[in-house]
């Protein structure tokens, strides 16, 4: 909080006595939807009871109201409280809108953040658990902060933010409780101005709104004299009817109780409380507070089974399985890369990045160049190797980001053949969907999980042995692995792979170095013996992210199985899918073909441009040869000229 300027956090601290009543009217940009910010009027709705579940809180009557908000705006669009709940439906993890306002606090970065804190409050009106989320970023100032509560205005480049849509806060805040309240401050020009915005699905409902009204107070600060100012927007009745709203249905009894949220926000920064947190069908909070302090749990999460396997308690215990359910687990590998100023607080204690790649053996980077119409895509270096904990841990899976945000953690691609087999990658240039759970099904994701599953059974196929695995890999001895098995505390290191000269592919596929390590580039086909599409059948498993019951007794299952193939050392040697091979082949082929009748395209195009490029060259000579019988010409004309002025004066 050392940045708050020429303004002393004794300054930043007052009570309720020290604001002033003075009127000013601020020129709001008209892009603002200022008239969902409106004034606020009493409502003859009747109450209507609110489910405590969210995936019923939209089932309700509406009750006749007519009398919305104030009509001093003009015509605009209205939008019906019931698009709150509906919109938020987008988010079916409850560990993903909370990621959701992580990365606006993430993309504050840039103007100074340093830190997100997520802990529980307690209501001051029913005492129950509150969410709060706080940084320390630039704030928002009264034209931010109702962009920011209106809907689908971003101002965000696309490039160095995570976020793009302007539909973030929304969506999250609604899925992880009924109601939530901002406050945040922020210094523009050497002047400081705080603002208080309510968006409450419980007001609105209770109040039978057909409009969504977001109150709003704002204030400015005044160093000179140390006390805080109104801002009067519209008018002063304004200002204390949203006041009223405010104090009525948010957790905060007085003004003073309100502003004293403020207190320890420095000179800039946004807190947001989310209260009314929704429940399960089982009644209880879908965040759990109580089992550890330290972490907020889903609730409903797995306990541990009490097991002599070592399989199953190390499976357990891992990061795949434990990031479904602990906020503390899954905030520690949401970003790729952790700026060194910025570190993310939860419940009082710092998370601890991790970086997945640095928990495999026997890795290796392999370069992808997806193509589309003949032209390169993008440029995608994947880190995989095995798991160090292999063949004691049953997870495979790819951790794909997006932006340096995991999108897909532990994505699996592959079925039995993948087992230990763990992936890392960054595609920027894929398109993730609005929850950030998934990326939109195209063309282009498609061929990346063909390219991950392909990519993972050619690693099994030639460093399963490295694990205890008999190697078993069909063809001649130019598909036999050249790699060198390590010691599994050695981590991850590029070695020699094997070469395979008799498959063709378009996608360019190279090893890349890491310092220290000699760079091995091959084709595509000389990659792990890589192939184009093989027609194996892309499971579709749903991601771990969404919010599930847990069967114990599958995985207890799954387990024994994993521990009787592990215990097996000549276990794996299943043969090449050759109805998969043929498919292969007709693709590939059919795509030669493509590529020829693209050449000779091509060069029709090249002998036209050689027969153009003649002619204009023709045409340039014909024209170089006027240009200088016409230079000869004046030159003779410019002698005569002047021979005849000579003789003229000799005769004179």
């Amino acid at each position: 909080m050392e940045n708050s300027g020429e303004i002393s956090e004794k300054q930043m601290k007052y009570t309720a006595s020290s604001i002033g009543a003075t009127y000013q009217t601020p020129s709001l940009n008209s892009c603002i939807n200022e008239a969902m910010i409106g004034e606020v009027v009493s409502s003859t709705g009747s109450y209507a009871p609110l489910s405590g579940r969210f995936w019923s809180a939209g089932d309700y009557e509406d009750q006749p109201n007519t009398q919305s908000t104030s009509h001093n705006f003009g015509n605009r669009l209205c939008v019906h409280p019931k698009f709150l709940h509906s919109n938020a439906t987008s988010h079916k993890w409850v560990f993903g809108a909370i990621a959701e306002l992580l990365d606006n606090a993430f993309d504050e970065v840039s103007n100074g953040a340093t830190f997100v804190k997520i802990d529980k409050l307690s209501n001051q009106h029913s005492g129950k658990a509150s969410l709060l989320i706080q940084d320390d970023g630039g704030g928002m100032d009264p034209i931010l902060l109702r962009r920011c509560m209106s809907f689908g205005f971003s101002n965000k480049e696309a490039s160095s933010s995570i976020g793009q849509y302007g539909n973030g806060f929304k969506t999250s805040t609604m899925r992880l409780g009924a109601d939530a309240i901002v406050f945040t401050r922020c210094m523009k020009r050497s002047v400081l101005t705080q603002s208080v915005g309510l968006l409450s699905y419980t007001f609105l409902r209770q109040e039978a709104y057909n409009d969504v009204v977001v109150p709003a107070v704002d204030y400015s600060f005044d160093p000179s004299h140390g006390v805080l100012t109104k801002l009067f927007h519209n008018s002063e009745e304004q200002f204390f009817s949203n006041l009223s709203v405010l104090l009525k249905w948010s957790p905060f009894l007085t003004e003073n109780g309100l502003l004293e949220n403020f207190n320890d926000m420095g000179s800039h920064g946004t807190k947001i409380i989310i209260y009314n947190l929704w429940h399960n069908d089982t009644g209880e909070t879908e965040l759990d507070f109580e089992t550890d302090e330290k972490d907020i749990l889903i609730s409903g999460a797995p306990n541990q089974v009490r097991t002599n396997s070592i399989c199953l308690q190390k499976t357990q215990n891992h990061i795949a399985r434990r990031l479904c359910y602990s906020l503390r687990v899954y905030c520690s590998i949401l970003y790729l890369h952790m700026p060194d100023n910025f570190k993310i607080i939860l419940r009082g204690c710092e998370v601890e990045h991790h970086y997945i790649a640095r928990d495999l053996k026997y890795c290796e980077c392999v370069k992808y160049r997806p193509h589309v119409g003949g032209k390169i895509e993008a440029e995608v270096v994947t880190t995989i190797g095995f798991l160090k904990e292999f063949p004691h841990v049953n997870v495979h899976g790819f951790n794909i980001y997006y932006m340096n945000r995991l999108i897909l953690p532990f994505h699996h691609v592959a079925s039995h053949r993948g087992k230990g087999v763990v992936g890392v990658l960054e595609v920027n240039y894929l398109k993730p969907t609005h929850d950030k759970q998934g990326f939109e099904r195209s063309s282009l994701y498609e061929k990346l999980e063909t390219r991950l599953k392909q990519m993972t059974y050619e690693y099994w196929a030639h460093h399963s042995h490295l694990v205890g695995y008999e190697k078993k890999i069909p063809g001649s001895a130019a598909h036999q692995s050249v790699a060198h098995p390590l010691h599994p505390s050695s981590g991850c290191s590029i070695m020699p792979i094997p070469v395979n000269t008799s498959t063709t592919s378009i996608d360019t596929t190279c090893m890349v170095s890491i310092p220290g390590k000699s760079i091995i580039n091959h084709n595509a086909s000389s990659v792990l013996g890589m192939k184009r599409r093989p027609e194996e059948s892309i499971e579709k498993k749903e991601s771990p992210r969404k919010q599930t019951h847990y069967s114990l007794g599958k995985d207890a299952i799954e387990e024994t199985k994993f521990q009787s193939e592990a215990s097996n050392s000549a276990g794996w040697q299943k043969g090449v899918d050759i109805k998969a091979l043929i498919q292969e082949n007709i693709e590939a082929h059919e795509e030669c073909l493509e590529h020829e009748r693209i050449q000779k395209e091509l060069l029709c195009k090249v002998e036209k441009l050689k027969q153009e490029l003649e002619q204009v060259q023709h045409h340039f000579t014909k024209l170089s040869n006027e240009l200088i019988m016409n230079g000869s010409k004046m030159e003779a004309c410019v002698k005569f000229e002047s021979d005849n002025k000579f003789l003229k004066g000799f005769y004179v």
